[in-house]
């Protein structure tokens, strides 16, 4: 276990981040930390998201990884940019071998038995369940984390607050992800107050929903 993704765990969630404009950064990771949530996943579905990334990892605060990591080109560039974590959305090997070559953690995307068995041939114990509600939800998942009881998932995909407690309630679930709190209508309008008390309010909802921490399997 990284020390990486022990914080992980011990936020309980994680803010999927959709930014096209490094300028708006600094103000978004200082919301997050303020309201008591310093983490973000910055997702390289923009051009200039290496740009943003950097400036949030450049925040001593923040445990700040990249997301949507498409190929070992992306991995690089994260890693350079200062990302701590790799996520995917679906299970590439490449990607992932790339990521434990260079020493990152690195979170795959899946979604089905078989490719959590070709994470766990890899040496990967921590995978994002994705797209969490599009394939089941809760009870998806619960069925699918039963014949595998030495793997923990991220679920991440239409997440809210309407359903976050049921997510964080399940044994096998580490952290989940999700765009509410900081989502691009509320960065690129710079509602900074309004990221602050939402990020404040997933941290205590999960607070109150999360049973006693199990130990995390190595995560490579």
């Amino acid at each position: 276990m990284t020390e990486t993704i022990a914080r992980i765990q011990d936020i309980g969630i994680v803010p999927v981040i959709v930014i096209d404009d490094p300028d708006l950064a600094r103000p978004l990771g200082d919301a997050l930390a303020e309201g008591g949530l310093p983490c973000a996943e910055v997702t390289f579905r923009t051009a200039r998201a290496a740009e943003a990334l950097k400036l949030m990892a450049q925040d001593a605060r923040l445990v700040v990884g990249a997301g949507t990591v498409l190929t070992v080109e992306q991995v690089d560039a994260a890693i350079t940019a200062g990302a701590t974590y790799i996520v995917t959305p679906g299970y590439s090997r490449d990607v992932v071998r790339a990521c434990q070559d260079r020493g990152v953690p690195v979170i795959p995307g899946v979604a089905t038995p078989t490719e959590i068995q070709m994470a766990l041939a890899d040496g990967i114990t921590l995978v994002k369940f994705f797209p969490a509600e599009a394939i089941g939800g809760t009870t998806a998942l619960s069925a699918m984390a039963a014949p595998f009881p030495m793997l923990r998932f991220i679920p991440t995909g239409g997440i809210s607050p309407a359903n976050l407690e049921g997510y964080l309630a399940l044994p096998s679930v580490v952290a989940v992800g999700g765009s509410w709190m900081a989502s691009a209508s509320l960065v690129s309008g710079r509602q900074w107050a309004d990221v602050s008390r939402l990020a404040g309010e997933a941290v205590a909802a999960a607070a109150r929903c999360r049973p006693p921490a199990r130990p995390l399997p190595a995560v490579r």
